[in-house]
């Protein structure tokens, strides 16, 4: 099973040259130090930064240089900030290719829940509902079950959405997934893991067809 940085190195081997790519709080923020050679993309960060680098190495971090989770983080040469009503118009003007969010649930038709669990204080909603509600094409990187070993890919969320209908792949421990009106499609499996286990971890109907290829990290 895939770590979280092995989560985040295959994410971005979906990066495609060229694209502006939002990537959310959690997993989707080691993305960006993954990035394969020969990739130009630009990262967009919702609190108004356009031009995001890796994370900096101890003792060069800028506490002024920081993404939407508040982690610091470098720039890039040509890089822009500016004031978060301006990057949230480029996010509801379509302007950002790719979006890669965590998820606490995704369901088999695309929905997404990611900002809220019932009982737990929570500062907002954050900039979810915006991305998901505006983006082209959004990719989930998240753990496939929860800490009592219960599927969190399922046939309906159980906590409140951030979005409908919304979620195009999703990459967890175990598999790649692709969305799809039929439901859960699997793509690869983990290096080491069966498709059995993909299948008994995923509550949502799970379409398998032919031999399925092991996903390649490096």
């Amino acid at each position: 099973m895939l770590d979280k940085t092995g989560i985040a190195k295959r994410i971005a081997r979906e990066l495609k040259d060229g694209f502006y790519v939002n990537l959310g709080i959690g997993i989707p923020t080691l993305v960006s130090n993954y990035i394969p050679k020969g990739v130009n993309v630009v990262l967009q960060s919702e609190n108004g930064l356009l031009g995001m680098g890796p994370f900096p190495y101890e003792g060069e971090e800028d506490a002024d240089y920081i993404n939407a989770g508040k982690q610091t983080i470098t720039t890039v040469p040509g890089s822009s900030i500016f004031d978060s009503a301006m990057s949230f118009g480029m996010i509801r003007a379509r302007k950002v290719d790719l979006t890669i969010l965590g998820a606490m649930e995704v369901a088999e038709n695309g929905d997404i829940a990611n900002w809220k669990i019932p009982g737990k204080m929570v500062k907002g909603m954050g900039g979810a509902m915006d991305l998901v509600a505006s983006a082209k094409n959004i990719i989930v990187a998240m753990q496939h079950v929860n800490k009592a070993n219960e599927s969190k890919l399922l046939k309906q969320c159980t906590l409140p959405l951030t979005g409908v209908r919304c979620v195009k792949k999703v990459v967890t421990e175990l598999a790649v997934i692709d969305v799809t009106p039929q439901g859960f499609k699997l793509l690869e499996t983990a290096p080491g893991v069966s498709v059995d286990q993909v299948k008994n971890a995923t509550e949502g109907r799970l379409i398998v067809e032919g031999n399925i290829p092991e996903m390649k990290i490096d």
